[in-house]
Protein backbone atom coordinates (compact mmCIF):
# COMPACT_ATOMS: atom_id res chain seq x y z
CA UNK A 1 0.00 0.00 0.00
CA UNK A 2 2.94 2.34 0.57
CA UNK A 3 4.31 2.10 -2.97
CA UNK A 4 1.13 3.48 -4.72
CA UNK A 5 1.13 6.45 -2.36
CA UNK A 6 4.77 7.16 -3.10
CA UNK A 7 4.16 6.88 -6.81
CA UNK A 8 1.17 9.20 -6.55
CA UNK A 9 3.29 11.71 -4.61
CA UNK A 10 6.00 11.47 -7.25
CA UNK A 11 3.42 12.06 -9.97
CA UNK A 12 2.05 15.06 -8.07
CA UNK A 13 5.59 16.38 -7.63
CA UNK A 14 6.22 15.98 -11.32
CA UNK A 15 2.94 17.78 -12.03
CA UNK A 16 3.78 20.61 -9.66
CA UNK A 17 7.24 20.86 -11.18
CA UNK A 18 5.74 21.00 -14.62
CA UNK A 19 3.32 23.72 -13.57
CA UNK A 20 6.10 25.70 -11.96
CA UNK A 21 8.18 25.24 -15.06
CA UNK A 22 5.25 26.42 -17.18
CA UNK A 23 4.78 29.46 -14.98
CA UNK A 24 8.42 30.31 -15.15
CA UNK A 25 8.38 29.75 -18.86
CA UNK A 26 5.32 31.99 -19.21
CA UNK A 27 7.00 34.72 -17.20
CA UNK A 28 10.10 34.33 -19.28
CA UNK A 29 8.11 34.40 -22.48
CA UNK A 30 6.13 37.38 -21.25
CA UNK A 31 9.36 39.14 -20.58
CA UNK A 32 10.47 38.31 -24.03
CA UNK A 33 7.37 39.53 -25.67
CA UNK A 34 4.60 38.33 -27.79
CA UNK A 35 6.83 36.33 -30.06
CA UNK A 36 7.27 33.63 -27.37
CA UNK A 37 3.57 32.99 -26.83
CA UNK A 38 3.59 30.08 -29.24
CA UNK A 39 6.29 28.42 -27.18
CA UNK A 40 4.20 28.88 -24.03
CA UNK A 41 1.27 27.18 -25.63
CA UNK A 42 3.48 24.29 -26.69
CA UNK A 43 4.87 24.06 -23.18
CA UNK A 44 1.36 23.96 -21.78
CA UNK A 45 0.42 21.14 -24.07
CA UNK A 46 3.57 19.26 -23.17
CA UNK A 47 2.93 19.75 -19.45
CA UNK A 48 -0.62 18.50 -19.89
CA UNK A 49 0.69 15.46 -21.74
CA UNK A 50 3.24 14.79 -19.00
CA UNK A 51 0.58 15.18 -16.34
CA UNK A 52 -1.75 12.79 -18.13
CA UNK A 53 1.05 10.22 -18.58
CA UNK A 54 1.99 10.53 -14.92
CA UNK A 55 -1.58 9.91 -13.91
CA UNK A 56 -1.78 6.87 -16.18
CA UNK A 57 1.49 5.46 -14.76
CA UNK A 58 0.32 5.99 -11.19
CA UNK A 59 -2.97 4.25 -11.91
CA UNK A 60 -1.22 1.31 -13.63
CA UNK A 61 1.24 0.93 -10.73
CA UNK A 62 -1.58 0.99 -8.26
CA UNK A 63 -3.43 -1.70 -10.18
CA UNK A 64 -0.35 -3.89 -10.22
CA UNK A 65 0.16 -3.51 -6.46
CA UNK A 66 -3.47 -4.34 -5.85
CA UNK A 67 -3.20 -7.50 -8.03
CA UNK A 68 -0.08 -8.62 -6.15
CA UNK A 69 -1.77 -8.04 -2.79
CA UNK A 70 -4.82 -10.01 -3.95
CA UNK A 71 -2.58 -12.92 -5.11
CA UNK A 72 -0.68 -12.94 -1.80
CA UNK A 73 -3.95 -12.94 0.11
CA UNK A 74 -5.16 -15.92 -1.93
CA UNK A 75 -1.90 -17.80 -1.25
CA UNK A 76 -2.13 -17.13 2.48
CA UNK A 77 -5.73 -18.26 2.53
CA UNK A 78 -4.84 -21.51 0.68
CA UNK A 79 -1.98 -22.25 3.10
CA UNK A 80 -4.22 -21.63 6.05
CA UNK A 81 -6.87 -23.91 4.57
CA UNK A 82 -4.33 -26.73 4.06
CA UNK A 83 -2.92 -26.33 7.59
CA UNK A 84 -6.44 -26.46 9.03
CA UNK A 85 -7.14 -29.62 7.03
CA UNK A 86 -3.90 -31.24 8.21
CA UNK A 87 -4.61 -30.37 11.83
CA UNK A 88 -8.15 -31.74 11.46
CA UNK A 89 -6.79 -35.07 10.09
CA UNK A 90 -4.27 -35.30 12.94
CA UNK A 91 -6.94 -34.60 15.51
CA UNK A 92 -9.15 -37.29 13.98
CA UNK A 93 -6.21 -39.79 14.05
CA UNK A 94 -5.52 -38.99 17.71
CA UNK A 95 -9.18 -39.42 18.53
CA UNK A 96 -9.15 -42.81 16.79
CA UNK A 97 -6.07 -43.92 18.78
CA UNK A 98 -7.65 -42.77 22.03
CA UNK A 99 -10.78 -44.71 21.20
CA UNK A 100 -8.75 -47.88 20.44
CA UNK A 101 -6.78 -47.47 23.65
CA UNK A 102 -9.95 -47.07 25.66
CA UNK A 103 -11.33 -50.24 24.07
CA UNK A 104 -8.06 -52.10 24.84
CA UNK A 105 -8.10 -50.90 28.44
CA UNK A 106 -11.70 -51.98 28.74
CA UNK A 107 -10.78 -55.45 27.42
CA UNK A 108 -7.81 -55.69 29.77
CA UNK A 109 -9.96 -54.74 32.72
CA UNK A 110 -12.27 -57.55 31.77
CA UNK A 111 -9.38 -60.01 31.56
CA UNK A 112 -8.04 -58.84 34.90
CA UNK A 113 -11.43 -59.37 36.43
CA UNK A 114 -11.61 -62.89 35.03
CA UNK A 115 -8.05 -63.59 36.25
CA UNK A 116 -8.89 -62.37 39.73
CA UNK A 117 -11.91 -64.62 39.75
CA UNK A 118 -9.82 -67.61 38.63
CA UNK A 119 -7.19 -66.75 41.28
CA UNK A 120 -9.84 -66.76 43.95
CA UNK A 121 -11.01 -70.14 42.73
CA UNK A 122 -7.44 -71.46 42.70
CA UNK A 123 -6.83 -70.16 46.21
CA UNK A 124 -9.90 -71.97 47.43
CA UNK A 125 -8.72 -75.16 45.70
CA UNK A 126 -5.23 -74.78 47.22
CA UNK A 127 -6.73 -74.30 50.63
CA UNK A 128 -8.66 -77.52 50.19
CA UNK A 129 -5.48 -79.32 49.02
CA UNK A 130 -3.51 -77.99 52.00
CA UNK A 131 -6.14 -79.30 54.33
CA UNK A 132 -6.03 -82.68 52.62
CA UNK A 133 -2.20 -82.70 52.83
CA UNK A 134 -2.30 -81.97 56.53
CA UNK A 135 -4.58 -84.94 57.05
CA UNK A 136 -2.27 -87.06 54.87
CA UNK A 137 0.80 -85.98 56.85
CA UNK A 138 -0.89 -86.93 60.07
CA UNK A 139 -1.67 -90.37 58.64
CA UNK A 140 1.93 -90.76 57.36
CA UNK A 141 3.34 -89.78 60.74
CA UNK A 142 1.21 -92.44 62.35
CA UNK A 143 2.32 -95.05 59.79
CA UNK A 144 6.00 -94.03 60.20
CA UNK A 145 5.78 -94.54 63.94
CA UNK A 146 4.26 -97.95 63.40
CA UNK A 147 6.96 -98.86 60.84
CA UNK A 148 9.76 -97.73 63.16
CA UNK A 149 8.37 -99.87 65.90
CA UNK A 150 8.09 -102.83 63.51
CA UNK A 151 11.63 -102.25 62.20
CA UNK A 152 13.01 -102.10 65.73
CA UNK A 153 11.27 -105.37 66.51
CA UNK A 154 12.60 -106.96 63.30
CA UNK A 155 16.14 -105.71 64.00
CA UNK A 156 16.02 -107.05 67.53
CA UNK A 157 14.90 -110.46 66.29
CA UNK A 158 17.59 -110.45 63.51
CA UNK A 159 20.31 -109.60 66.03
CA UNK A 160 19.13 -112.46 68.19
CA UNK A 161 19.15 -114.88 65.25
CA UNK A 162 22.45 -113.69 63.57
CA UNK A 163 24.41 -112.94 66.70
CA UNK A 164 25.57 -109.57 65.25
CA UNK A 165 24.84 -106.06 66.40
CA UNK A 166 23.45 -103.49 63.95
CA UNK A 167 26.77 -101.58 63.85
CA UNK A 168 28.75 -104.72 63.05
CA UNK A 169 26.32 -105.70 60.31
CA UNK A 170 26.42 -102.17 58.89
CA UNK A 171 30.22 -102.23 58.86
CA UNK A 172 30.24 -105.56 57.05
CA UNK A 173 27.73 -104.34 54.49
CA UNK A 174 29.65 -101.10 53.97
CA UNK A 175 32.88 -103.04 53.48
CA UNK A 176 31.24 -105.27 50.88
CA UNK A 177 29.77 -102.26 49.09
CA UNK A 178 33.13 -100.45 49.16
CA UNK A 179 34.95 -103.48 47.75
CA UNK A 180 32.38 -103.88 45.01
CA UNK A 181 32.46 -100.17 44.22
CA UNK A 182 36.25 -100.10 44.19
CA UNK A 183 36.42 -103.08 41.84
CA UNK A 184 33.75 -101.58 39.59
CA UNK A 185 35.50 -98.19 39.59
CA UNK A 186 38.86 -99.74 38.72
CA UNK A 187 37.27 -101.71 35.89
CA UNK A 188 35.46 -98.61 34.63
CA UNK A 189 38.62 -96.52 34.87
CA UNK A 190 40.57 -99.18 33.00
CA UNK A 191 37.89 -99.34 30.31
CA UNK A 192 37.82 -95.56 29.92
CA UNK A 193 41.59 -95.36 29.88
CA UNK A 194 41.87 -98.15 27.32
CA UNK A 195 39.27 -96.49 25.10
CA UNK A 196 40.95 -93.09 25.36
CA UNK A 197 44.34 -94.67 24.82
CA UNK A 198 43.16 -96.47 21.68
CA UNK A 199 41.76 -93.25 20.25
CA UNK A 200 44.82 -91.23 21.26
CA UNK A 201 47.23 -93.87 19.97
CA UNK A 202 45.42 -94.06 16.65
CA UNK A 203 45.47 -90.30 16.17
CA UNK A 204 49.06 -90.00 17.41
CA UNK A 205 50.21 -92.75 15.06
CA UNK A 206 48.53 -90.99 12.18
CA UNK A 207 50.16 -87.65 12.99
CA UNK A 208 53.59 -89.14 13.66
CA UNK A 209 53.52 -91.38 10.61
CA UNK A 210 52.42 -88.48 8.43
CA UNK A 211 55.14 -86.20 9.78
CA UNK A 212 57.85 -88.87 9.62
CA UNK A 213 56.96 -89.80 6.04
CA UNK A 214 57.09 -86.16 4.99
CA UNK A 215 60.54 -85.79 6.56
CA UNK A 216 62.83 -88.53 5.32
CA UNK A 217 66.21 -86.95 5.97
CA UNK A 218 69.46 -88.86 6.39
CA UNK A 219 71.77 -88.45 9.36
CA UNK A 220 75.32 -89.52 9.99
CA UNK A 221 76.95 -90.09 13.35
CA UNK A 222 80.11 -88.20 14.15
CA UNK A 223 82.98 -89.02 16.50
CA UNK A 224 85.55 -86.99 18.36
CA UNK A 225 88.34 -87.51 15.83
CA UNK A 226 88.95 -86.34 12.27
CA UNK A 227 91.38 -87.90 9.80
CA UNK A 228 93.46 -85.65 7.51
CA UNK A 229 94.87 -87.35 4.38
CA UNK A 230 98.50 -86.60 3.44
CA UNK A 231 100.12 -86.80 0.00
CA UNK A 232 102.93 -88.97 1.42
CA UNK A 233 104.51 -90.08 4.70
CA UNK A 234 107.27 -87.47 4.38
CA UNK A 235 104.72 -84.81 5.19
CA UNK A 236 104.42 -86.25 8.71
CA UNK A 237 107.97 -85.16 9.44
CA UNK A 238 107.30 -81.63 8.22
CA UNK A 239 104.19 -81.48 10.40
CA UNK A 240 106.22 -82.54 13.43
CA UNK A 241 109.02 -80.10 12.64
CA UNK A 242 112.46 -79.82 14.16
CA UNK A 243 112.30 -81.22 17.70
CA UNK A 244 108.49 -81.15 17.42
CA UNK A 245 108.15 -77.35 17.33
CA UNK A 246 105.62 -77.36 14.47
CA UNK A 247 103.25 -79.87 16.06
CA UNK A 248 103.50 -78.10 19.44
CA UNK A 249 102.71 -74.74 17.82
CA UNK A 250 99.79 -76.30 15.97
CA UNK A 251 98.31 -77.93 19.08
CA UNK A 252 98.77 -74.70 21.05
CA UNK A 253 97.05 -72.59 18.39
CA UNK A 254 94.12 -74.95 17.85
CA UNK A 255 93.68 -76.65 21.25
CA UNK A 256 93.56 -80.15 19.77
CA UNK A 257 95.69 -83.29 19.92
CA UNK A 258 97.48 -84.35 16.73
CA UNK A 259 98.00 -88.13 16.57
CA UNK A 260 100.68 -89.33 14.19
CA UNK A 261 101.05 -93.10 14.12
CA UNK A 262 101.89 -95.84 11.66
CA UNK A 263 98.74 -95.29 9.60
CA UNK A 264 99.98 -94.57 6.09
CA UNK A 265 99.38 -91.11 4.60
CA UNK A 266 97.02 -90.08 7.43
CA UNK A 267 97.14 -87.81 10.47
CA UNK A 268 94.38 -87.88 13.09
CA UNK A 269 93.11 -84.73 14.84
CA UNK A 270 91.42 -85.45 18.17
CA UNK A 271 89.37 -83.02 20.31
CA UNK A 272 86.13 -83.18 22.25
CA UNK A 273 85.14 -79.67 21.07
CA UNK A 274 83.87 -80.14 17.48
CA UNK A 275 84.51 -76.49 16.54
CA UNK A 276 88.16 -76.70 17.52
CA UNK A 277 88.46 -80.06 15.77
CA UNK A 278 87.01 -78.62 12.55
CA UNK A 279 89.30 -75.56 12.69
CA UNK A 280 92.31 -77.84 13.21
CA UNK A 281 91.30 -80.15 10.37
CA UNK A 282 90.84 -77.34 7.89
CA UNK A 283 94.01 -75.56 8.99
CA UNK A 284 96.08 -78.76 8.69
CA UNK A 285 94.67 -79.44 5.22
CA UNK A 286 95.54 -75.88 4.16
CA UNK A 287 99.08 -76.19 5.53
CA UNK A 288 99.60 -79.50 3.74
CA UNK A 289 98.45 -77.99 0.44
CA UNK A 290 100.58 -74.86 0.95
CA UNK A 291 103.69 -76.80 1.99
CA UNK A 292 105.00 -73.99 4.21
CA UNK A 293 104.76 -75.34 7.74
CA UNK A 294 106.34 -73.32 10.53
CA UNK A 295 105.01 -71.70 13.74
CA UNK A 296 104.38 -68.27 12.20
CA UNK A 297 102.55 -69.73 9.20
CA UNK A 298 100.58 -72.08 11.46
CA UNK A 299 99.21 -69.18 13.55
CA UNK A 300 98.32 -67.23 10.41
CA UNK A 301 96.46 -70.14 8.77
CA UNK A 302 94.64 -71.11 11.98
CA UNK A 303 93.39 -67.55 12.48
CA UNK A 304 92.25 -67.35 8.85
CA UNK A 305 90.42 -70.68 9.05
CA UNK A 306 88.77 -69.69 12.33
CA UNK A 307 87.49 -66.46 10.75
CA UNK A 308 86.17 -68.31 7.69
CA UNK A 309 84.44 -70.89 9.89
CA UNK A 310 82.70 -68.16 11.89
CA UNK A 311 81.26 -66.79 8.67
CA UNK A 312 80.16 -70.25 7.58
CA UNK A 313 78.47 -70.87 10.93
CA UNK A 314 76.42 -67.73 10.43
CA UNK A 315 75.51 -68.88 6.92
CA UNK A 316 74.44 -72.29 8.26
CA UNK A 317 72.22 -70.65 10.89
CA UNK A 318 70.66 -68.32 8.32
CA UNK A 319 70.05 -71.23 5.94
CA UNK A 320 68.30 -73.28 8.64
CA UNK A 321 66.13 -70.30 9.67
CA UNK A 322 65.27 -69.56 6.04
CA UNK A 323 64.40 -73.18 5.22
CA UNK A 324 62.12 -73.40 8.26
CA UNK A 325 60.55 -69.97 7.80
CA UNK A 326 61.80 -68.77 11.19
CA UNK A 327 62.23 -65.01 10.94
CA UNK A 328 63.56 -62.34 13.29
CA UNK A 329 66.25 -64.38 15.05
CA UNK A 330 68.97 -62.35 16.72
CA UNK A 331 72.34 -62.63 14.90
CA UNK A 332 73.89 -64.28 17.96
CA UNK A 333 71.16 -66.93 18.01
CA UNK A 334 71.67 -67.46 14.28
CA UNK A 335 75.37 -68.09 14.91
CA UNK A 336 74.58 -70.52 17.74
CA UNK A 337 72.23 -72.42 15.42
CA UNK A 338 75.10 -72.68 12.92
CA UNK A 339 77.42 -73.99 15.65
CA UNK A 340 75.02 -76.90 16.12
CA UNK A 341 76.42 -78.30 12.88
CA UNK A 342 79.58 -79.29 14.78
CA UNK A 343 77.87 -80.58 17.94
CA UNK A 344 76.49 -84.08 18.51
CA UNK A 345 74.14 -85.60 21.08
CA UNK A 346 74.39 -89.38 21.58
CA UNK A 347 76.16 -89.43 18.23
CA UNK A 348 73.30 -87.55 16.50
CA UNK A 349 74.18 -84.31 14.71
CA UNK A 350 72.53 -81.50 16.67
CA UNK A 351 72.04 -79.21 13.64
CA UNK A 352 70.11 -81.84 11.68
CA UNK A 353 68.30 -82.99 14.84
CA UNK A 354 67.06 -79.45 15.59
CA UNK A 355 65.90 -78.98 12.01
CA UNK A 356 64.13 -82.32 12.12
CA UNK A 357 62.41 -81.45 15.40
CA UNK A 358 61.31 -78.10 13.95
CA UNK A 359 59.88 -79.75 10.83
CA UNK A 360 58.07 -82.46 12.80
CA UNK A 361 56.64 -79.98 15.34
CA UNK A 362 55.48 -77.69 12.54
CA UNK A 363 53.80 -80.52 10.64
CA UNK A 364 51.94 -81.74 13.74
CA UNK A 365 50.97 -78.16 14.62
CA UNK A 366 49.50 -77.72 11.13
CA UNK A 367 47.44 -80.90 11.54
CA UNK A 368 46.18 -79.71 14.94
CA UNK A 369 45.54 -76.14 13.70
CA UNK A 370 48.08 -74.75 16.18
CA UNK A 371 50.73 -72.04 15.64
CA UNK A 372 53.08 -73.55 13.06
CA UNK A 373 55.61 -70.70 13.24
CA UNK A 374 55.86 -70.96 17.04
CA UNK A 375 56.26 -74.76 16.90
CA UNK A 376 59.08 -74.50 14.34
CA UNK A 377 60.83 -71.72 16.26
CA UNK A 378 60.69 -73.70 19.52
CA UNK A 379 61.87 -76.85 17.75
CA UNK A 380 64.85 -75.09 16.16
CA UNK A 381 65.98 -73.51 19.45
CA UNK A 382 65.06 -76.26 21.94
CA UNK A 383 68.65 -77.62 22.17
CA UNK A 384 70.52 -74.35 21.50
CA UNK A 385 72.05 -74.54 24.98
CA UNK A 386 74.04 -77.68 24.08
CA UNK A 387 76.53 -75.64 22.05
CA UNK A 388 77.37 -73.70 25.25
CA UNK A 389 77.84 -76.58 27.68
CA UNK A 390 81.59 -76.77 26.87
CA UNK A 391 82.09 -73.14 27.90
CA UNK A 392 79.57 -72.45 30.69
CA UNK A 393 78.22 -74.14 33.81
CA UNK A 394 74.67 -75.46 33.85
CA UNK A 395 72.43 -77.82 31.93
CA UNK A 396 71.72 -77.26 28.26
CA UNK A 397 68.10 -76.38 29.15
CA UNK A 398 69.17 -73.65 31.58
CA UNK A 399 71.75 -72.27 29.17
CA UNK A 400 69.29 -72.37 26.27
CA UNK A 401 66.61 -70.48 28.21
CA UNK A 402 69.16 -67.92 29.42
CA UNK A 403 70.60 -67.16 25.98
CA UNK A 404 67.16 -67.12 24.31
CA UNK A 405 65.82 -64.69 26.91
CA UNK A 406 68.93 -62.51 26.53
CA UNK A 407 68.41 -62.22 22.77
CA UNK A 408 64.73 -61.30 22.92
CA UNK A 409 62.76 -64.54 22.45
CA UNK A 410 59.13 -64.55 23.63
CA UNK A 411 57.71 -66.42 26.62
CA UNK A 412 56.11 -69.27 24.55
CA UNK A 413 59.48 -70.02 22.91
CA UNK A 414 61.23 -69.97 26.30
CA UNK A 415 58.63 -72.38 27.68
CA UNK A 416 59.14 -74.74 24.72
CA UNK A 417 62.89 -74.77 25.44
CA UNK A 418 62.51 -75.17 29.20
CA UNK A 419 59.71 -77.75 29.17
CA UNK A 420 60.99 -80.17 26.54
CA UNK A 421 62.56 -82.29 29.33
CA UNK A 422 59.64 -81.66 31.76
CA UNK A 423 61.70 -79.26 33.91
CA UNK A 424 58.64 -76.95 34.03
CA UNK A 425 54.97 -77.48 33.10
CA UNK A 426 53.93 -76.98 29.49
CA UNK A 427 52.06 -73.73 28.86
CA UNK A 428 50.99 -74.25 25.24
CA UNK A 429 50.15 -76.92 22.71
CA UNK A 430 53.22 -75.97 20.68
CA UNK A 431 55.49 -76.69 23.67
CA UNK A 432 54.07 -80.23 23.93
CA UNK A 433 54.56 -80.71 20.19
CA UNK A 434 58.22 -79.67 20.47
CA UNK A 435 58.77 -82.27 23.20
CA UNK A 436 56.97 -84.91 21.13
CA UNK A 437 59.00 -84.10 18.02
CA UNK A 438 62.22 -84.23 20.08
CA UNK A 439 61.29 -87.69 21.35
CA UNK A 440 60.45 -88.88 17.82
CA UNK A 441 63.72 -87.59 16.40
CA UNK A 442 65.79 -89.08 19.22
CA UNK A 443 63.96 -92.41 19.34
CA UNK A 444 64.17 -93.02 15.61
CA UNK A 445 66.17 -96.24 14.97
CA UNK A 446 69.81 -95.43 14.34
CA UNK A 447 69.46 -91.80 15.35
CA UNK A 448 71.56 -91.96 18.51
CA UNK A 449 74.33 -93.95 20.10
CA UNK A 450 74.86 -94.47 23.79
CA UNK A 451 77.85 -95.45 25.88
CA UNK A 452 77.80 -99.10 26.96
CA UNK A 453 78.31 -98.26 30.64
CA UNK A 454 75.38 -95.83 30.83
CA UNK A 455 73.24 -98.29 28.88
CA UNK A 456 73.93 -101.10 31.35
CA UNK A 457 73.35 -98.79 34.32
CA UNK A 458 69.96 -97.79 32.92
CA UNK A 459 68.91 -101.44 32.48
CA UNK A 460 69.93 -102.27 36.05
CA UNK A 461 68.11 -99.23 37.40
CA UNK A 462 64.95 -100.19 35.50
CA UNK A 463 64.94 -103.61 37.13
CA UNK A 464 65.60 -102.11 40.56
CA UNK A 465 62.70 -99.67 40.28
CA UNK A 466 60.25 -102.41 39.23
CA UNK A 467 61.51 -104.99 41.77
CA UNK A 468 61.07 -102.54 44.65
CA UNK A 469 57.29 -102.47 44.18
CA UNK A 470 55.16 -104.67 46.49
CA UNK A 471 53.79 -107.84 44.95
CA UNK A 472 56.41 -108.03 42.17
CA UNK A 473 57.79 -111.51 41.56
CA UNK A 474 60.11 -111.05 38.57
CA UNK A 475 61.24 -108.29 36.15
CA UNK A 476 62.69 -108.51 32.65
CA UNK A 477 64.03 -105.67 30.45
CA UNK A 478 63.63 -106.30 26.71
CA UNK A 479 63.92 -104.45 23.37
CA UNK A 480 67.23 -102.81 24.28
CA UNK A 481 65.80 -101.14 27.35
CA UNK A 482 62.67 -99.76 25.66
CA UNK A 483 60.28 -102.11 27.49
CA UNK A 484 60.20 -103.68 30.93
CA UNK A 485 57.92 -106.59 31.78
CA UNK A 486 56.89 -107.06 35.39
CA UNK A 487 55.43 -110.38 36.59
CA UNK A 488 53.38 -109.98 39.79
CA UNK A 489 52.12 -112.44 42.38
CA UNK A 490 48.43 -113.10 41.59
CA UNK A 491 47.43 -113.62 45.21
CA UNK A 492 48.77 -110.15 46.17
CA UNK A 493 47.97 -108.04 43.09
CA UNK A 494 44.56 -108.20 41.41
CA UNK A 495 43.65 -106.94 37.93
CA UNK A 496 42.77 -103.43 39.10
CA UNK A 497 45.97 -103.11 41.13
CA UNK A 498 48.03 -104.30 38.14
CA UNK A 499 46.93 -101.26 36.16
CA UNK A 500 47.81 -98.95 39.05
CA UNK A 501 51.19 -100.68 39.45
CA UNK A 502 52.14 -100.09 35.80
CA UNK A 503 51.33 -96.38 36.15
CA UNK A 504 53.34 -96.11 39.38
CA UNK A 505 56.42 -97.76 37.84
CA UNK A 506 56.19 -95.54 34.74
CA UNK A 507 56.05 -92.38 36.86
CA UNK A 508 59.09 -93.45 38.93
CA UNK A 509 61.06 -94.18 35.75
CA UNK A 510 60.24 -90.70 34.45
CA UNK A 511 61.41 -89.11 37.71
CA UNK A 512 64.58 -91.13 38.32
CA UNK A 513 66.02 -91.94 34.88
CA UNK A 514 67.18 -90.07 31.80
CA UNK A 515 66.70 -91.94 28.53
CA UNK A 516 66.05 -91.29 24.85
CA UNK A 517 62.58 -92.04 23.48
CA UNK A 518 60.03 -93.96 25.54
CA UNK A 519 59.97 -96.99 27.86
CA UNK A 520 56.92 -99.26 27.94
CA UNK A 521 55.91 -100.83 31.27
CA UNK A 522 53.95 -104.11 30.99
CA UNK A 523 52.56 -105.76 34.14
CA UNK A 524 51.70 -109.47 33.76
CA UNK A 525 49.42 -111.26 36.23
CA UNK A 526 49.02 -114.98 35.75
CA UNK A 527 47.11 -117.51 37.88
CA UNK A 528 48.13 -121.20 37.62
CA UNK A 529 46.34 -124.17 39.09
CA UNK A 530 48.45 -127.34 39.50
CA UNK A 531 47.56 -130.78 40.78
CA UNK A 532 49.14 -134.24 40.67
CA UNK A 533 47.39 -137.38 39.55
CA UNK A 534 48.29 -140.41 41.69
Amino acid sequence: MTEPIVLAALAAGVLVGALLGAAVLNAFLASRGRNARGLVVAADREAAAIRAEAERDGLATRERQLDAARAEAVTIRDDATREVSRRRVEVERLETRLTEREQALTGREGQLGEREQRNRSDEEALARKHEALRHREAEISTLRSQLEQAASEVQRRLEQVAGLTADAAAREVRQQVEDAARTEAAALAREIKDHAKRDADREARRLIAMAAQRLASEHTAESTVAAVPLPNDEMKGRIIGREGRNIRAFELATGVDVIIDDTPDTVVVSCFDPIRREVARRALEALVVDGRIHPGRIEEVVEKVRSELDGQLTELGERAAYDLGVHGLHPELVKLVGRMRYRTSYGQNLYEHSKEVAWLAGMMAAELHADVALARRGGLLHDVGKVLTHEHEGTHVQLGVEVARRWGETAPVLNAIEAHHNDVPHESTESVLVQTADAISGARPGARREAFESYVKRLVKLEEIAAAMPGVEKTTVIQAGREIRVIVKPDQVDDAAAQTLSETIARRIEQELQYPGQIRVTVIRETRATDVAK
